[in-house]
């Protein structure tokens, strides 16, 4: 008897490039306040510091209120398409078996079903 093993894949591509989410970010400069338990008070803010799609690059920077002290954390997000993410998952052994919205994000993301082909 032989055993066939089906792996499944689901992947969340977090924001569809064609929204250009970057844009809400760089609107909404206002710091928010987070009350941490343990921790205190602590504000946070995201700033935009680079747009070369589909490379989007930010910052978010934390102030601890109780003693000022701040942490920051760059980061640079690729944003892919559709035909791109089912060509990465091809090209990686799999075959989308469903493409989804994200049910409590409706427009603004992708949810790859995929199973491994090999």
């Amino acid at each position: 008897m032989t055993t066939v093993a089906l792996a499944r894949l689901c992947v969340e591509a977090r924001v569809r490039p064609e929204r250009r989410v970057w844009d809400d970010w760089a609107a909404d400069v206002a710091p928010v306040i987070l009350d941490i338990p343990g921790i205190g008070s602590v504000e946070r803010r995201l700033e935009v510091t680079g747009v070369s799609f589909p490379l989007v690059s930010y910052r978010w920077t934390y102030r601890f209120l109780a003693d000022g002290t701040v942490i920051t954390s760059d980061s640079t997000r690729r944003f892919r398409n559709r035909d791109e993410t089912e060509s990465s998952l091809v090209a990686s052994g799999y075959r989308v078996l469903d493409v989804r919205e994200a049910p409590d994000r409706p427009g603004r993301e992708f949810v790859f079903i995929a199973e491994r082909t090999t």
